[in-house]
């Protein structure tokens, strides 16, 4: 089993950046699936990214990246825009193919216009 605790959320104007780190406990780190979601009020959880894919909305911008030396898995957020805010959530999935299955507690981003 693996735990998982999002941490770095924040306020920052348009334009900005954040880099959320998700730092992960419990043993074989490096063989989890890791991802990344996000939910906007009122809104369904929606995919933000994974170590190979990223939704459309974020690509170009955002970037996912681990250090299993440390068991932390990292998000990017470049040059952020309103629609932007939201919960963000890490999630973990045992391998590359089953689904995702441990989650956070999320950290809240929110971006000003």
């Amino acid at each position: 089993q693996v735990q998982l605790v999002e941490s770095g959320g924040g306020w920052v104007q348009a334009g900005g950046s954040l880099s959320p780190p998700c730092a992960a406990s419990g043993r074989s780190f490096s063989n989890y699936r890791m991802g990344w979601f996000r939910q906007a009020p009122g809104k369904e959880r929606e995919f933000v990214a994974d170590i190979t894919h990223y939704a459309e909305s974020v690509k170009g911008r955002f970037t996912i990246s681990r250090d299993n030396a440390k068991n932390t898995v990292y998000l990017q957020m470049n040059r952020l825009k309103p629609e932007d805010t939201a919960v963000y959530y890490c999630a973990a999935a045992p391998t590359v193919w089953s689904s995702y299955s441990y989650w956070g507690q999320g950290t809240q981003v929110t971006v000003s216009s």
